[in-house]
């Protein structure tokens, strides 16, 4: 059977120079189902291979994937002990992702696999390939390729990264390999009905709640092309929900007809989260955020800043529309 991915010899044999070592396997904070479950998977792989791997993640696990990690270790990093450890990324565009306290305990990265365009290959082998839809389907395609063997629980995490980042297989990043992926990842033992029941079917009173905020913040900008709703701090003390609550609200925004470009601002006591989606690949809203320090993909990108919300949203509102005019001229460039 002809190989996925060219790179897949190149995984085996990092692979290989990691055995004998303690391995950290260290994913970018406030996780989503991609990070998580390339976290999980690759952390069993390592271990099928006798190498000593944990999962290390600053954030806990969100609730509705915590039934997706299994009897791997994941661990927060108060539960790590020494820093004698081979450091490996997945899913983190930068190594800043991973959270302050565990960039500043591993400077160093030993192996950095993800698919956002902006990654800035910080680690000694980057095997970063931005026209996959999900680490999880670079991964698991690293795997088929070597012939290592996958238990239903790895199956089911890299099926549950590919699930999440390609939104149900509606992006554009959707192509028959995805979906020949997912059919022998459903031979090793991943159950979409799972997956979709645990994703979709599990909601909380307190998240519809907070939802309806969200929707009710939405902003129409430059002549409705672009729709804007904000999270604010007190929002989750009123519906006694978590940041964690927010996943795919954002998606909302740009669900709207006629809208290009939808985003979400979220106010967590003036720390500012911004999350963009397009849905075209040409308006590239990983430089959007860039110029707020952030980065991603074409189409799905984000951003983290200490400001005001009241006092950013004008800013936010004017560099949208200085991008909006690069596209429609063409002169945008990365």
């Amino acid at each position: 059977m002809p190989l996925f991915l060219q790179e897949s010899s190149l995984f085996a044999s990092a692979l290989d120079q990691m055995k004998g070592k303690r391995v950290v396997v260290l994913g970018h904070r406030r996780p989503d189902g991609d990070c998580v479950g390339s976290q999980v998977a690759l952390t069993r792989v390592l271990r099928a291979h006798g190498i000593d791997a944990r999962a290390v993640n600053e954030d806990p696990v969100p609730r509705t994937l915590r039934s997706f990690v299994g009897d791997t270790p994941f661990l927060a990093p108060a539960d790590l002990s020494g820093d004698d450890f081979v450091a490996v990324t997945v899913d983190c565009a930068d190594h800043r992702r991973v959270g302050e306290s565990l960039c500043g305990r591993f400077p160093d990265v030993f192996l950095n696999v993800d698919h956002h365009v902006s990654n800035d290959r910080y680690a000694e082998l980057n095997l970063v390939l931005a026209e996959a839809a999900a680490t999880g389907e670079i991964l698991a395609k690293f795997f088929l390729d070597s012939g290592y063997g996958l238990d239903s629980v790895t199956a089911e995490a890299l099926y549950l990264g590919i699930c999440t980042d390609t939104g149900q297989f509606c992006y554009s990043g959707t192509d028959a390999s995805v979906f020949e992926v997912c059919r022998r990842l459903c031979e090793a033992g991943a159950s979409p009905s799972k997956v979709a029941h645990e994703l979709y079917e599990r909601e909380k009173p307190g998240r519809i709640q907070l939802l309806q905020k969200f929707l009710s913040t939405f902003r129409m900008e430059h002549d409705d092309r672009v729709c804007i709703g904000m999270i604010r701090d007190s929002f989750y003390r009123e519906t006694g929900t978590k940041p964690e609550d927010t996943e795919n609200f954002v998606d909302y925004s740009r669900s709207l007809d006629g809208v290009e470009v939808g985003s979400l601002v979220e106010d967590r006591g003036g720390q500012l989260k911004g999350s963009l989606r397009a849905k075209n690949s040409r308006f590239r809203v990983d430089l959007l955020a860039k110029r707020f320090s952030g980065g991603g993909h074409a189409c799905a990108a984000g951003f983290n800043l200490k400001r005001d919300l009241d006092d950013f949203y004008p800013e936010f509102v004017s560099a949208i529309g200085e991008h909006l005019e690069l596209v429609d001229s063409g002169d945008l460039s990365s």
